[in-house]
């Protein structure tokens, strides 16, 4: 059997952790997150990090693996996740990848060339600007500096923003030429399938999925971090609402509305990166056996 990565992705709380677990008992192998805020160790009520039990029947890697305080990004995960993968591919012909972070999914399959490390002087004074100049100056120079990864990125984002234009400044090259890089082939097949559903549903999901995490203590988690808030890794759904909840600038009730509204556009947003995928194959999360039936069918065997 050839060497194989089976991917189940899909938008948040769509049930991609059930799933890949049945699917790595059913292959008798491992589970690699591809989360950009599971791996986190400071954060696990607002990222919906899989459970003590779940995380007991099947091994996981990338999960509470960094902290918060790392500069982490997706030309990381890709150098750590595909040493990773040499290491578990030596015990098992098949690995199970899941998660609904795009960037870190694309870095696996596809590569994204080495970024350059970021001067902290550069990034103090992108960040200086940005409190003195507001975000619209800072758009305008990644508009002419990078006027392809402008088009594509989230223009309220400001942390997204800033570090393009920190690539593209260090670099001296566009921040979007990173992310296009050639197709780097990898020595392992690979089988992608995405969870999706009716809006309507996912919706239910998201809106239950939200109500879950503030019972067991959202708010308490998003104030231990709140000395922290600057940081990229909490420029997070969850966490910047409550942020401003505790900035005295909306109300509790305003930040859980705002927190299932952000992660529904957060959704749409995975649903349509992922759709734009051909080698994506779409299941429902009812489609528990189908899925399995699909990996077993297209695996390769020598």
């Amino acid at each position: 059997m050839s060497k194989t990565l089976l991917i189940i992705t899909g938008p948040t709380a769509i049930g991609k952790t059930d799933i890949a677990i049945e699917a790595a008992q059913h292959f008798k192998t491992e589970i690699v997150s591809a989360d950009s805020r599971q791996i986190y160790r400071q954060l696990s009520i607002g990222t919906a990090v899989p459970t003590p039990s779940e995380l007991a029947t099947i091994k996981h890697h990338f999960i509470h693996s960094h902290s918060i305080l790392d500069n982490y990004n997706a030309s990381r995960y890709e150098t750590e996740a595909l040493n990773l993968l040499e290491k578990l591919f030596e015990k098992h012909d098949i690995v199970v990848m899941t998660g609904g972070s795009m960037l870190y999914i694309e870095a696996v399959c596809k590569g994204i060339d080495t970024m350059p490390d970021v001067d902290p002087e550069l990034r103090k004074n992108l960040k200086q600007r940005l409190e003195t100049e507001g975000i619209e100056s800072l758009r305008l120079q990644l508009k002419k500096l990078d006027p392809v990864y402008y088009n594509q990125v989230d223009l309220k984002n400001p942390a997204r923003i800033v570090h393009a234009l920190e690539i593209c400044l260090m670099a001296g090259k566009p921040y979007s030429s990173f992310r296009s890089a050639p197709l780097k082939k990898r020595p392992f097949t690979i089988i992608k399938t995405g969870l999706n559903d009716d809006r309507s549903e996912l919706h239910r999901r998201i809106n239950e999925r939200v109500d879950k995490m503030i019972n067991e203590g959202l708010e308490e988690e998003a104030r231990m971090v709140f000395p922290l808030k600057h940081l990229n890794a909490l420029n997070t759904v969850g966490y910047r609402e409550f942020f401003a909840f505790f900035n005295n600038e909306i109300s509790k009730e305003k930040a859980i509305e705002l927190i299932k509204r952000n992660t529904r556009r957060y959704a749409r947003k995975q649903i349509t990166w992922f759709r734009n995928d051909p080698e994506m194959t779409w299941f429902t999360p009812r489609q528990t056996p189908q899925i399995i039936d699909f990996f077993e069918n297209n695996i390769q065997r020598k």
